[in-house]
């Protein structure tokens, strides 16, 4: 029977969900996305190309085309309640609600969530309104502290003592994004993300992944929506022990417990990203959906059908044995334009060569007179999969040195070296 599915988005993210969903022939794929992505746009049956967050003009594409259902990647229209008018139309969304989606888009209300409800693993954290009260705090504090805008950044407005600023940089930097800050420590350990379906009730786990933020080899550079992740054939990580994992799950699945008992439910992906530190894992932040790059990992070798996930979990019965991954080691390589991020070299012709067995995800590319052109972020992804990481990072690397124009990506990721100098309680972030 023929689904009609709406994808929300048009990065390498969302042709990751739409590669997933179109492994499923009887799958009618539409898509709204700011920009033609070149692989959504080859399964997609109709297309509207228009911002994210016009949520009135989506709502009428998927009312006029009688969709089934919706799946929403980036973090933006979520915020602007996609979720909210999708469903008061009848179109049921794999996607938190306005209200449910404050789990990301505000990091006071995170917290406190957690505070209240006595979950583990939430830091030290002070909110902030005031620019004068927060230069208060930052100098009264003995140690170092993460500065968080309060509001969505994209993944690049943290700023950490020790790290990127000084006390006085930091009191600079509140007075610059104008004092709705969360002050928390600083976290040290090493990251881990943990991506979890979630159909208001009942959360089934996906595979660990690790991405690396920093522009530059050797996690080095500014910060970035990230260069490229990787994760291991037995869907861990060798810094994560099975105890680390069971009490990461465990805060999510109180957080989720949290929201149901406050009158707001969460359904769709819940992204957990945890610093692994000496007293265990601690919540660096959640997602309301799925991460990018790591979507790229996970969805690439999921063997069930995502269709019936994306059912399971509107009819609010999903189970662990809806959802099985292949137990392959996944390289997944961000190539970006020169520059990136401060100063990105757009509109740039590039040329994809051999990527032999790679899986290529299109992002913000462009295609004219067919020929691919960088635009102002990240370009396209590569995703190797193997049986050992090493297989999987081969032909990642293969495939990303195929492509030639003015971009660049980091080498490192995935590499057995680059893998063995992370430990525990050793890395440094927030």
């Amino acid at each position: 029977m023929d689904m009609k599915v709406l994808v929300v988005g048009g990065g390498g993210r969302e042709h990751a969900i739409t590669r997933a969903l179109s492994c499923n022939s009887d799958m009618r794929i539409f898509s709204v996305m700011a920009r033609k992505n070149p692989g959504i746009a080859r399964v997609a049956e109709r297309m509207l190309i228009d911002t994210e967050t016009n949520v009135p003009e989506i709502v009428r594409f998927a009312t006029r085309n009688a969709l089934d259902a919706a799946v929403i990647g980036p973090e933006a229209p979520l915020e602007a309640g996609i979720v909210d008018h999708l469903e008061a139309a009848g179109i049921p969304c794999v996607g938190p609600t306005r209200a449910a989606a404050r789990i990301e888009t505000d990091k006071a209300y995170c917290r406190q969530l957690m505070e209240r409800h006595g979950i583990a693993g939430c830091p030290k954290y002070h909110v902030c309104h005031d620019p004068e009260e927060a230069r208060r705090f930052i100098e009264a504090y003995d140690g170092d502290l993460a500065i968080k805008p309060i509001g969505l950044t994209g993944g690049k407005g943290v700023r950490i003592m020790g790290e990127h600023v000084d006390a006085a940089g930091a009191v600079e930097y509140v007075r610059q994004i104008g004092g709705d800050v969360v002050l928390e420590e600083r976290l040290l350990g090493e990251e881990f993300t943990l991506q979890t379906f979630v159909d208001g009730k009942h959360l089934v786990p996906m595979p660990l992944v690790q991405d690396h933020k920093r522009a530059y080899e050797g996690d080095v550079g500014p910060n970035t929506g990230g260069m490229g992740s990787y994760s291991l054939s037995d869907h861990m990580l060798p810094f994560v022990s099975r105890s680390d994992y069971k009490e990461a799950l465990g805060i999510m699945e109180e957080t989720v417990a949290a929201m149901r008992h406050e009158g707001v439910p969460y359904r769709g992906v819940l992204y957990g990203q945890f610093m692994n530190t000496h007293e265990g894992p601690k919540v660096i932040e959640f997602n309301a959906r799925f991460g990018d790059p790591e979507a790229m990992n996970v969805l690439s070798i999921l063997e069930s059908d995502f269709s019936r996930i994306v059912t399971s979990i509107i009819q609010g019965d999903l189970t662990s044995s809806d959802i099985q991954f292949a137990p392959k080691a996944t390289v997944c390589k961000y190539l970006a334009p020169e520059g990136y991020p401060e100063a990105p070299v757009a509109h740039q012709p590039l040329t994809v060569g051999d990527y032999g067995d790679a899986l290529l995800y299109y992002a913000n590319v462009e295609e004219q007179d067919d020929t691919l052109h960088t635009l102002a972020s990240r370009t396209l992804a590569f995703v190797g999969m193997g049986e050992t990481l090493e297989e999987a990072e081969a032909i990642a690397e293969k495939a990303a040195s195929s492509v030639s124009g003015r971009i660049f990506y980091r080498r490192d990721i995935g590499t057995r070296g680059s893998l063995e100098g992370r430990h525990p309680r050793t890395g440094e972030g927030a």
